[in-house]
């Protein structure tokens, strides 16, 4: 199994997940090959849970990377999981359309482009 597949598993058991019981984890690897995991962590008004893939783009970009190569997504379920579109569009912010986004489906590993994920992204010269 490939080893950002593996940080996406691992991470999961740090996961704060009382209302849905859904683990989630995301390994974002850099393009200097340093990885930062995120996970779920659910909140009583779920409109402030934060997002695995959010929470490893937050502690990269947060640590000075802005050059990304490959995330991984998993869940406990191994169902396939990918990126949320609210997830997609901040990885939009930090990411090229070739960001390789690998989703765990237990005994495979499905493999999209954030590109393929989310066409027509809105980005900053849009707004200008």
């Amino acid at each position: 199994m490939d080893e950002l597949i593996e940080a996406a598993r691992e991470v999961q058991d740090r996961a704060h997940v009382p209302y849905s019981d859904y683990r989630v984890g995301a390994a974002l690897e850099t393009a200097d090959g340093e990885v930062f995991v995120g996970c779920n962590l659910e909140n009583a008004n779920y409109s402030n849970s934060l997002h695995a893939e959010e929470v490893a783009i937050a502690e990269a970009v947060k640590q000075g990377h802005r050059d990304f190569v490959r995330l991984a997504v998993s869940s406990d379920r191994r169902d396939g999981v990918t990126p949320c579109g609210m997830c997609r569009q901040t990885l939009a912010e930090f990411c090229d359309d070739d960001l390789l986004v690998l989703c765990d489906e237990g005994d495979a590993v499905c493999e999209y482009t954030l590109g393929e994920l989310l066409p027509n992204t809105i980005t900053e010269e849009m707004l200008e």
